[in-house]
C-alpha cells in the first residue's frame, strides 16, 4: 500500500451548514460516508483504510450537528434537504464532480435521499442498516405517535426540545454505553425483555439499557472518542435529526413514492430492529431500488453493523464498488 493511500487527513470545508468537518484517506474514485446516531465520522475508521487500500477516496463526515461540523441552533435546520445540499457541498469542496454516497442510520437515508434528490452529484447509493423506504402515507409524527400503545417510541420521546437533553447531557458516557450495548448483537436484552425502543410512562429510554459488559466492537478509547465529542456539543444537534421528519415530508412531498434509480446496495444486521420492522420495505427494493445490485442480511448481527463486521463490510462494499460503472 502506499503511504499515500495510508495518510489520514481531517479537513474542514464550506457547505450550507457553514462548515462540515471530515477525515479522509485515499485517491481514486469518492465515496462519501455519512455517519447516523449517535455517531460521528469515527463510525467508519475501519472502512476508511480498506477503501483507500481498494483504490478509492474515501471521505468520512461529521453530519451538521455533530463532532467539528456547524451545529445550528433551529431544528429546521436540520431537514433532509439541508443535509442533501451539504453532501454535495463536500463533494465539489473536494474538487470532485461526482460520488458514491454510503450511509448508516440516519446516514442511510441522508444517503437515499441524496441519490434521489441529486442524481446529478451521486451516482451509486449503499445503504447499511436501514432500508430505502420512499416518502408517502401519513405525517411521520403520526405514524410514531401510534406505537407502543401505553409506551413511548424512542423516535417520539426525541421530539421534544430539551427533553432527551435532559436524561442524556448530565452522564453522556453512560448513556452512549447503553445505548450502543441495547442494538448491539451481543450484548442487547433477551427478546423477552422490554424493548429498548420504548420508554415506559414516566421513565427515561436508559431504563431499559442492559447493564454490565460492553459490546465486543466497542474499546473504552472508541467509547472516550464518541463521549468526549457530545460532551463538547451537547447532543441537541444530533437529536434535532428527528425533530426534522415532518419537514422532511412536506419538503418531499415532490418525490413521494419516488424509486431511486443509481446503482445500489443495501446491508443489514439480522438482529437489528431496524431490519425486521422495515421488512416490508425490503421486499419492496424490486420496485423501489431498481438499480439494487445486491442486498445483504447478516446472520446474528445488530445495528452498529461496519463496526460488529468491519472485514465483511468492507470486503461487500469493495465487491460492491468494484461492479459499479467507471
Amino acid at each position: 500500500m502506499s503511504q499515500q493511500a495510508t495518510e489520514v487527513t481531517h479537513r474542514l470545508v464550506s457547505s450550507p451548514a457553514g462548515r462540515i468537518h471530515l477525515v479522509e484517506q485515499g485517491t481514486g474514485p469518492l465515496v462519501l460516508l455519512v455517519h447516523g446516531f449517535p455517531e460521528s465520522w469515527y463510525s467508519w475508521r475501519h472502512q476508511l483504510p480498506a477503501l483507500a487500500a481498494a483504490g478509492y477516496r474515501a471521505a468520512a463526515i461529521d453530519v451538521r450537528g455533530y463532532g467539528r461540523s456547524s451545529k445550528p441552533g433551529a431544528p429546521g435546520a436540520y431537514r433532509m434537504l439541508e443535509l442533501v445540499e451539504d453532501n454535495a457541498a463536500v463533494v465539489q469542496a473536494l474538487g470532485e464532480r461526482s460520488a458514491v454516497v454510503v450511509g448508516h442510520d440516519w446516514g442511510s437515508a441522508i444517503a437515499a435521499n441524496s441519490a434521489l434528490v441529486r442524481p446529478d452529484v451521486f451516482r451509486a447509493v449503499g445503504m447499511l442498516s436501514v432500508p430505502y423506504a420512499p416518502r408517502g402515507g401519513p405525517r411521520p409524527s403520526e405514524v410514531v405517535g401510534q406505537l407502543g400503545g401505553d409506551e413511548e417510541f424512542y423516535v417520539s420521546y426525541f421530539q421534544e426540545p430539551g427533553r432527551a437533553e435532559a436524561e442524556i447531557e448530565p452522564d453522556v458516557r453512560g448513556w452512549l454505553a447503553g445505548f450502543y450495548a441495547a442494538l448491539s448483537a451481543d450484548t442487547m436484552p433477551a427478546p423477552d425483555a422490554p424493548d429498548p425502543h420504548f420508554v415506559g410512562r414516566g421513565g427515561r429510554l436508559r431504563d431499559r439499557f442492559p447493564t454490565g459488559r460492553p459490546p465486543a466492537w466497542l474499546s473504552e478509547s472508541d467509547l472516550d472518542h464518541y463521549s468526549g465529542e457530545f460532551e463538547r456539543t451537547g447532543v441537541s444537534g444530533a437529536l434535532n435529526r428527528y425533530r426534522s421528519m415532518d419537514r422532511d415530508w412536506e419538503d418531499l412531498a415532490a418525490f413521494d413514492g419516488a424509486p431511486i434509480t443509481q446503482p445500489s446496495l443495501f446491508v443489514g444486521g439480522g438482529l437489528d430492529a431496524s431490519t425486521t420492522w422495515m421488512a416490508d420495505a425490503i421486499k419492496a427494493f424490486p420496485t423501489t431500488l431498481p438499480g439494487l445490485v445486491s442486498s445483504h442480511i447478516l446472520d446474528d448481527c445488530g445495528h452498529w453493523i461496519q463496526q460488529e463486521r468491519p472485514a465483511q463490510i468492507n470486503r461487500l462494499l469493495t465487491d460492491w464498488l468494484s461492479s459499479l460503472p467507471g
